[in-house]
């Protein structure tokens, strides 16, 4: 009798949005500069991306695994802080 072998079966890693919040005193112009320096978007993008957190309170910059989510958010953060801006960036599981 033969023993058949199969192939583990590889689990996708959970998957973290990176969020941009809204504030009322950090610049438009800073968040798109930070997406772009964070996120490598276009111009356009960076732009619909702001309006979207300037006009919804929050916005997804990016589905990254976990780690990567928690590096681009702290990035984001300490950048915003070494510029004296109140921007916050947080990480949320996906409802995958």
């Amino acid at each position: 009798m033969a023993v058949q072998s199969s192939e583990p079966e590889l689990a996708h890693p959970p998957m973290y949005k990176v969020v941009l919040h809204n504030d009322d005193f950090t610049p438009m112009e800073f968040v798109v500069e930070v997406l772009q320096t964070f996120f490598h978007m276009d111009s356009e993008t960076a732009v619909q991306i702001m309006l979207a957190v300037h006009t919804q309170g929050k916005a997804t910059c990016g589905i990254f695994t976990r780690d990567i989510a928690e590096t681009k958010s702290h990035q984001v953060n300490q950048y915003a802080r070494e510029c004296q801006h109140p921007l916050l960036c947080d990480i949320e599981a996906t409802d995958d």
